[in-house]
């Protein structure tokens, strides 16, 4: 059997026996219908708010949060059918970023499509190290120091734009998180953060989850600002299968129930090879890919080669988790670090090491030998080479999963 497995924006043919093909996963096909029709449908029904024209209406100014370019969200076509609504109003727009670094000029095109070089001088990008464009606004319940860019609170109205899909610690993304911690200060994703290392912080998890409970409380704190929430749940093709717009919690939660439609894939059994891949555009760095790793693991036997791959166009991204991995000699010596101290980014090393201590992990990537080694990834240039060398090594009846859209697909046991 031959089998295309995307790579950056193009594809990797592998050959494989049928007999070792467990499954091919992709999200759930579903059936979409006209994406304009549908956004203009969910702006124009909004959930448990005034309309989008009426809420622009007395507007002063409006402040758009959008994603950066390592979400798929449609903020494009988007901006295509609200545009007419918002020419002449006062607007500006805030990257939400995060910890993330700078986009691109690809990547800016990417968020704004033909709009770009007519918007670009409304656009600023969230810094979250910039302590002088930081605001108080309080503390969570779970006691997080809330820290948020002066922009989201100064504007008068907020228009959040975002994406809903399972999230690896937040539960899912979309919604609140365009707040904290899209733009929120280091030091607050840094607390905020922290709790991705308890138990109850996972994907598809919001009841008790203490890093989603902490975006609601940051919101909490502006509850009297008015905002219009737009949210998109993707299909597998990146095509919009929902949106819903409004309030920013009510918006939130009807989306999750489209987006479990699309990414929580029931399988048959777990298997001992499991292909991982983060596709285009969460393939942005080694840091973002960790993500196809979190979720291939659901499907991946104990003591089983879970096999990543990315093409990690700008490298490893941010450098703490990488530095923690590579600084020690096992899995369990960093594990044992990150109890001695957390930093922002030792999440990241806590989830890969945790993997490394059951399951071997492999790599078909852009980066280094050298680099992938340091995190207890063994490197492979070819995936036909990786996937032929695992079998060898689990035996010729062994079987092997793909999971083709990794960063956002949920694996399920039925």
């Amino acid at each position: 059997m031959e089998i295309k497995v995307p790579y950056g924006k193009g594809k990797i043919f592998i050959q494989i026996p049928d007999r070792n093909v467990s499954g091919i996963i992709y999200p759930n096909e579903v059936m979409v219908g006209d994406e304009e029709e549908t956004l203009v449908k969910a702006i124009e029904n909004p959930v448990d708010s005034k309309g989008f024209t009426e809420f622009l209406s007395d507007a002063k100014d409006v402040l758009f949060i959008v994603n950066d370019g390592t979400r798929p969200t449609p903020t494009a076509k988007i901006l295509e059918i609200i545009y007419e609504r918002i020419k002449g109003k006062e607007f500006k727009f805030i990257i939400a970023t995060g910890i993330h670094r700078r986009p691109t000029q690809e990547e800016f095109k990417f968020i704004f499509g033909r709009y770009y070089e007519q918007f670009k001088e409304r656009i600023w990008v969230h810094e979250g190290k910039r302590d002088e464009d930081m605001v108080y606004i309080g503390k969570s319940k779970n006691g997080t120091e809330m820290w948020v860019n002066r922009m989201g609170v100064e504007a008068h109205k907020l228009v959040p734009i975002g994406s809903v899909e399972p999230h690896y610690f937040a539960g899912y993304t979309g919604g609140r998180k365009s707040f904290l911690p899209g733009i929120a200060s280091y030091r607050t994703i840094e607390q905020n953060h922290k709790y991705a290392l308890k138990p109850e912080a996972r994907a598809l998890a919001l009841k008790g989850n203490p890093v989603h409970e902490d975006m609601i409380d940051a919101l909490e704190t502006i509850k009297d600002k008015e905002i219009f929430s737009i949210q998109t749940v993707m299909d597998r093709d990146r095509r919009i299968y929902a949106a819903t717009a409004g309030h920013i919690h009510g918006s939130f939660y009807a989306a999750i129930a489209k987006a479990k439609e699309v990414f929580c894939v029931e399988i048959e059994e777990k298997a001992e090879i499991v292909v991982s891949v983060a596709p285009y555009p969460m393939d942005v760095d080694l840091y973002q890919s960790q993500k196809a790793l979190d979720n291939g693991k659901l499907a991946l036997k104990k003591g089983g080669i879970l096999i990543l791959v990315s093409q990690c166009r700008t490298g490893i991204g941010d450098r703490v988790f990488f530095d923690l991995l590579s600084s020690c000699q096992t899995p369990q010596e960093a594990l044992q670090q990150i109890d001695k101290g957390y930093k922002l980014g030792y999440h990241k090393a806590a989830k890969m090491a945790e993997i490394a201590t059951w399951a071997q992990m492999w790599g078909v990537t852009g980066l280094a030998d050298r680099e992938m080694e340091a995190v207890f990834i063994r490197p492979f240039h070819s995936l036909q080479e990786a996937v032929e060398r695992a079998i060898k090594e689990k035996g010729p009846e062994v079987k092997v999963l793909f999971l083709m859209d990794g960063s956002i697909t949920i694996p399920m046991i039925k």
